[in-house]
């Protein structure tokens, strides 16, 4: 597959790694030299130092041939600019990053698709969802949902109070259980277990299982005294801030801190104030803090442009007694860190983006795609194909591809979990957690 990226900035990069991994011809476009030199001494890609909207630097890009068309510069007219002549020119699919959500309303997406713009892509709206899901369960890192619920995803850091440390998961994670482990993350390396595998303590452990089931994965994990999440405080109120106040659900409450007193008053008319309180003051001020009631608050979310000031925050809620928190952390050198540091839920508008672009590279029937920051790992849904590998056999003949683990399949509507006897039928929607793999080499299992 042919794929072109205009923007050699934070979201191309990380796309460029991904992509790289899976031997694709990848062309990245970027007018800075120097941004393009740090990023193919990485990967094994072509570089072009022009500007992404030169009609003559896309025809000797190759632009007729691109299966996929991706500009994510910070510039947006210059992304929908390059994507309407890569499309006039002959790509096949084209995406553009924007900056203004009112372009992604469904009934633009006709207009767009019109211009030559197949699909847009907002960070900020995909760092509000993963804020949302990371604060509906106080007790979770990472929550995901997948077709509508009937299978669920949680990675849950341990700690003492879990009852199943220490025992092989043969002996914790048998047939009769209502829950599967796909993978663990443990000082900085991620397994993909076996039954002689132990959980230990601090280990970040991603579950798969049923909604009907989340009582007991928090019970077994020993989470049960964590409070649910009713009062939120933010710190920073830019974009990423404001789509997530407007999905708060009805039952929370939210303070937003915000310094500049011109954007305070710009988001006391943007945001429903019955549920939504707008504060001008540092969030790095604690008497403030304090003042505020972050004791009585159950959950602290750090927004702003600054990865350091986030993860600094995030540290002093904690101190003051708040048991959840989520940081905004833009700089992929700092994750580790902040895993280190018992930061809550890590949040990173490339990654989520990238990931979202990511299925886009993938023939068979994908229905979504994450990449797992904390894991380096992908976790995708596939549709089984009617006679493809995967329908021919029982799971424990299939022969996966090493790293590769199947996590659950959506029947019909209704989750199941996956043991090794499990026959998968054409139809399912297939969930593989996937360490190091190359996807298009799984792909070929769920394709005639």
């Amino acid at each position: 597959m042919k794929i072109i990226i205009a923007g050699a900035y934070d979201i191309g990069t990380h796309l460029a790694k991904l992509l790289s991994r899976n031997n694709q011809d990848i062309v990245l476009i970027d007018e800075d030299e120097e941004r393009l030199a740090n990023v193919s001494t990485d990967y094994d890609l072509m570089t072009i130092n022009e500007s992404p909207s030169n009609i003559r630097t896309l025809k000797d890009a190759g632009t007729h041939k691109a299966d996929l068309f991706i500009a994510v510069t910070p510039d947006e007219n210059l992304n929908m600019n390059s994507c309407i002549i890569a499309h006039a020119l002959g790509a096949k699919r084209t995406v553009a990053r924007i900056d203004n959500y009112e372009l992604i309303s469904p009934e633009h997406q006709n207009f767009f698709k019109n211009l030559g713009i197949d699909s847009l892509i907002y960070p900020e709206m995909l760092a509000a969802i993963n804020i949302i899901n990371g604060m509906k369960m106080s007790w979770v890192r990472q929550r995901w949902d997948i077709i509508d619920g009937a299978l669920v995803m949680l990675g849950i850091k341990l700690h003492e109070t879990c009852e199943i440390l220490d025992r092989p998961l043969r002996e914790v994670c048998g047939p009769e259980e209502p829950y599967h482990i796909v993978a663990i993350k443990r000082k900085g390396e991620t397994i993909i277990p076996g039954g002689n595998d132990q959980l230990k303590q601090y280990d970040l452990v991603y579950f798969m299982t049923t909604k009907n089931f989340i009582p007991y994965i928090r019970r077994i994990v020993g989470k049960e005294h964590y409070v649910d999440v009713k009062n939120v405080m933010i710190m920073g109120g830019g974009r990423t801030a404001v789509r997530a106040v407007k999905m708060l659900p009805e039952y929370m409450e939210a303070k937003i801190i915000e310094v500049d007193a011109h954007r305070c008053e710009y988001l006391n008319n943007v945001v429903d104030t019955d549920h939504v309180m707008v504060i001008n003051g540092d969030g790095r001020d604690l008497s403030l803090l304090v003042e505020e009631s972050i004791k009585n608050t159950q959950a602290f979310v750090a927004t702003t442009g600054s990865t350091e000031t986030n993860i600094l925050a995030c540290l002093a809620a904690k101190r003051l007694g708040v048991r959840k928190t989520v940081a905004m952390v833009e700089n992929l050198d700092y994750v580790s860190m902040a895993e280190s540091l018992d930061i809550g839920t890590i949040v990173n508008k490339k990654a989520l983006a990238a990931s979202h672009i990511y299925q886009m590279m993938l023939d068979a029937d994908v229905q979504n795609i994450r990449f797992l920051m904390n894991a380096n790992a992908d976790v995708v849904e596939f549709a089984a194909q009617e006679g493809s590998k995967v329908t021919r056999k029982k799971v424990h003949e299939l022969n996966l591809p090493k790293g590769a683990t199947i996590g659950g399949l959506v029947r019909h509507g209704v989750g199941h979990l996956v043991s090794g006897g499990t026959q998968i039928e054409t139809g399912d929607t297939v969930v593989v957690y996937c360490h190091e793999v190359n996807l298009k080499k799984l792909e070929t299992f769920f394709r005639k």
